[in-house]
């Protein structure tokens, strides 16, 4: 079967993916947890090919990585999580950074068609996204090394057969990334009850195991750190994002197209086509993002210079996700409002979509970094002329001639995450031009979603306004009631 699988070119691969993935459809499947058998379908269909070396029976494409995660994420919002974190989050790590006897052990399992699930276990209850926090240790015994923790929030964790477990040293300053079997020590104590992505399950595990020391990953050694564990998955949500927002814009539009309000179709109010513009211009921001991601970066190389691009592809794709997901349930109305309803996807797709500016990296803080890494990169200039300078964003400012200058007062950790949107938005309207141009997108697609991101970038510069107004030395008491 996987002989069969590894002939096949790229369209007819992803047609195969496309076919099986379509049981999954949003509009008819289960929310439960992915059974099992349901998982071997896709494992069988190759949804892990293209992570995995031709060594251990894989396809190793970067594009084809890309593109399985957006026809399952069309089909199904969860389903593409699902791929995405058995792929980039689980797989990817041991294909790059694991020593050769590790990856000679897992791969090629992964790599047959057994319908095996693998998931990456980092963040703690109590710890968030610092490390240093972290409470699971790591120390050397006799053969190898005793992991001991808690983990949460982990994707499949009452169900991944492997697990990549993040620790720290139980006496110094030292972090450890190890391969763990479940079998092993790896426990499932509490299953949480998630808003949305029914598929995946989320829970609370225990961690009491032993490993070999073949299955340390040496990070030091291969120049990784915690941050490139999710810039693989955090560009594949650009991907996910394209799949899902060109379904939700299809979706949008039939149903629109098919209700009367009065004498008229729906979708000749006018502010239902604001909205559906807006769904739209969603669907082209993420659509340039995916192409961005497909043609310039490699989730399968060395991404470290690829954070910036990386920090602004995650938080302007599901910011996008999010804000069409819940423009399509306005539409809906109270139909909306049902999961399972015979005539939309609105009620599960805006469930799906919630967690996304969180997922993976909260978007607020992403979006700080952003804007620290562009500040230790500006030499003494504003900020608002580096970004008229650095390649990621200077079309964008050229194009959109918009006043910038807001952002070049000291920027304190809060006007840092709205600095961070604002870059961030810049970044989408040069890969929007980009696109356009390489693709010979129409300026009916082009135009909409440069003026909407031209809207967000006004909408962020109001908010510095509100800022300056003095909204958080109030303790309270509402800016205008006697303040002067």
């Amino acid at each position: 079967m996987t002989d069969d699988l590894l002939s096949l070119s790229t369209d007819e691969f992803i047609a195969g993916i496309d076919a099986v993935a379509s049981k999954f459809d949003s509009a008819a499947y289960p929310q439960q947890y992915l059974p099992a058998e349901d998982w071997a379908l896709l494992v069988r269909a190759g949804v892990l090919l293209p992570t995995l070396p031709s060594r251990y029976g894989g396809r190793d494409s970067h594009v084809e990585m890309c593109r399985v995660a957006e026809t399952a994420a069309e089909w199904n919002l969860a389903l593409g999580v699902y791929v995405i974190v058995n792929t980039a989050l689980a797989l990817l790590p041991v294909v790059k950074w694991a020593g050769e006897e590790a990856k000679e052990e897992m791969l090629p399992r992964f790599g047959s068609g057994e319908p095996l699930m693998a998931g990456l276990a980092a963040t703690e209850p109590g710890a968030g996204s610092a490390l240093s926090a972290m409470t699971t240790t790591f120390e050397e015994v006799d053969g190898g090394y005793r992991i001991r923790g808690r983990k949460h929030w982990q994707a499949l964790s009452s169900s991944a057969h492997w697990w990549l477990v993040v620790a720290k040293h139980a006496r110094r300053r030292e972090y450890g990334y190890f391969i763990v079997k479940r079998e092993e020590g790896f426990r499932t104590v509490q299953l949480y009850e998630a808003v949305g992505l029914k598929l995946l399950d989320y829970g609370v595990n225990d961690v009491d195991v032993v490993v070999p020391r073949h299955r340390r990953i040496d990070a030091e050694q291969k120049g990784m750190t915690s941050v490139d564990l999710f810039l693989a998955s955090r560009s594949l949500l650009a991907a996910a994002g394209a799949g899902f927002l060109r379904r939700i814009s299809r979706e949008a539009h039939a149903y629109a197209d098919g209700r009367q309000i009065g004498r008229k179709q729906q979708s000749k109010i006018g502010f239902v086509r604001y909205r559906l513009a807006d769904i739209d211009a969603s669907a082209v921001i993420c659509q340039a993002l995916n192409h961005y991601l497909r043609t310039e970066l490699d989730i399968k190389g060395d991404m470290t210079a690829a954070f910036p691009a990386v920090q602004a592809l995650k938080t302007v794709a599901t910011e996008r996700i999010v804000r069409a997901a819940q423009s399509y349930q306005q539409l809906t109305g109270g139909e909306g409002y049902r999961c399972g309803s015979p005539s939309n996807i609105a009620g599960q797709a805006f469930l799906d979509s919630r967690v996304f500016t969180i997922f993976d990296g909260n978007n607020d803080m992403l979006s700080q970094q952003l804007t620290a890494y562009c500040l230790t990169r500006r030499n003494g200039r504003p900020l608002s002329e580096f970004l008229a300078d650095w390649p990621l964003t200077a079309p964008g400012v050229a194009t959109l001639k918009t006043d910038l200058t807001f952002l070049d007062r000291p920027l304190d950790q809060t006007h840092q995450v709205l600095a961070g949107r604002a870059i961030g938005y810049l970044f989408a309207v040069t890969q929007v031009l980009k696109w356009a141009e390489e693709t010979g997108a129409g300026p009916g697609r082009l135009w909409p979603a440069v003026e909407f991101l031209r809207h967000d970038i006004a909408g962020v510069a109001a908010e510095f306004r509100l800022m300056a107004s003095g909204i958080l030395d109030t303790e309270g008491e509402p800016v205008g009631a006697g303040r002067r």
